[in-house]
């Protein structure tokens, strides 16, 4: 029988998982604020570009990272119940099927300028796009494989090797856009191209130092022995869990990747604006990803013990620590945002003043959505360490889709609210999926809480 903890208790067990995993999170995202920041200072054309591209390549990321993150509470579960062999089986299936994935998905990739063009992008930020969406393709295959790997010793608890390597990559990449963006140390200057190739490097790095670290430290599992040999049962689990997740994933992510196509129909400096609101934002976010990931693991080994009182109580832990960062950093947004818009220009930007008022307007709207954002995604790291996939994903599906697209794109056009419009569609797709998320956990929770005869 498990012993009781107390609320304290169960708020050290989730920090202790949680601020390495937020680390982590912090430090990807990072790559993305510092290939922002720099192409900022590049170019704004170039930094429209990748705003569009990027939120093209994260949206498949997410897709395909939904097989990694079904990996991460299996493990987890297998790990309270001394069971090896499932941890073996299902990592390595993760790895199978997250190589799958981005073999489906590199052509798209290599012929998306006419795809930009015919979504009525700026033909000359298509050109731009396209070029580094040809480029970070190949990527996609180490940074998926590294997620499958960071999942499994996540869900082992060794979160502290994860932090370590997201940081370092994130050091890697500002040296290497330094180099590849703007031409310095005798390299050619190679624009938004320059950052697609530094990407592609932080990935295979990653890659590499997380699964040496995995190997040497569980050498019991077996890790990487025998992997092309397959385990269709292992590799079903995995692709039941993980093809919801994806979807998920996208949901959400392709919201905002939608909103961003939309933005470029405004014109160039509001999507330029947007680009900078979302790094901002995104970086607040990944505080809540990291909470929800360990609540991830905290659910599984509680679900793996068939333990509902902890299971409760790490809820309730997690929910309130989310709430409370979400607070102070729409606070942040309402109170203070022309300083942390301006990191991401050049003072010498002729459209400087303009973008800043524009990306002003959108973090008070992204204030709005914060608490929201934090319940929705903790909500969902608590349903996916309970193995809860398929339910949560429809209900995304409805609150970003059917509810928040439309609405974005009514404020925005016909009403003529432009930038601002769509950024009101997105709080309330994010409102709608952090009730529908909520009362799914509680409803499917409480049940299992009565005391057992």
């Amino acid at each position: 029988m498990t012993q009781e903890m107390t609320y304290p208790e169960h708020a050290r067990k989730m920090l202790a998982l949680g601020l390495p995993l937020i680390g982590s999170q912090l430090a990807q995202v990072a790559v993305q604020v510092t290939d922002t920041v720099m192409m900022g200072w590049y170019g704004i054309e170039e930094l429209a570009a990748l705003v569009l591209a990027h939120s093209i390549y994260f949206t498949t990321f997410v897709l395909g990272a939904g097989f990694a993150w079904a990996v991460m509470p299996v493990v987890a579960s297998a790990s309270e119940e001394g069971d090896e062999v499932q941890i073996r089986r299902v990592t390595r299936m993760g790895l199978w099927a997250s190589l799958g994935f981005v073999l489906l998905v590199v052509g798209p990739f290599m012929l998306s300028e006419p795809l930009f063009l015919a979504m009525g992008q700026d033909p000359v930020i298509a050109t731009l796009a396209s070029q580094y969406l040809r480029i970070a393709a190949w990527g996609l295959i180490p940074a998926l494989l590294f997620m499958v790997i960071r999942s499994y010793l996540s869900g082992l608890e060794r979160t502290q090797i994860v932090l370590w390597v997201a940081v370092a990559g994130a050091v890697l990449n500002v040296f290497l856009n330094y180099i590849l963006i703007f031409g310095n140390f005798g390299a050619p200057e190679l624009g938004v191209r320059g950052a697609a190739i530094a990407s592609v490097g932080v990935h295979c790095l990653s890659l590499i130092v997380a699964a040496i670290y995995a190997a040497r430290s569980f050498p019991e599992h077996d890790l990487f022995a025998r992997l092309w040999k397959p385990d269709w049962q292992a590799f079903g689990q995995v692709f039941r869990l993980g093809w919801p997740i994806g979807i998920t994933n996208l949901a959400e992510v392709g919201l905002f990747a939608f909103s961003s196509i939309m933005m470029g129909w405004v014109g160039p400096q509001t999507l330029a604006a947007h680009g900078i609101a979302l790094q901002l934002i995104s970086m607040t976010f990944m505080i809540h990803i990291g909470l929800s990931q360990a609540a991830t693991i905290r659910a599984g080994r509680a679900f793996g013990r068939k333990d509902p009182e902890h299971l409760k109580k790490g809820a309730l832990t997690g929910i309130a620590m989310s709430a409370a960062v979400a607070i102070i950093t729409a606070t942040a947004f309402i109170v203070t945002p022309e300083p942390l818009v301006a990191l991401f220009l050049d003072p010498n930007e002729p459209a400087r003043d303009a973008i800043i008022a524009i990306c002003v307007s959108l973090l008070v709207a992204a204030a709005m959505f914060q608490v929201a954002d934090a319940m929705q995604v903790i909500a969902l790291g608590l349903l996916r360490g309970m193995q809860d996939t398929r339910v949560p994903m429809v209900l995304a599906a409805v609150s970003y889709w059917a509810l928040g697209a439309p609405f974005a794109y009514i404020v925005a056009f016909p009403m003529g609210f432009e930038g601002l419009g769509i950024w009101l569609g997105l709080a309330l797709g994010l409102t709608c999926a952090a009730l529908a998320m909520m009362w799914r956990f509680w409803r499917r929770t409480l049940p299992s809480l009565s005391p057992r005869t």
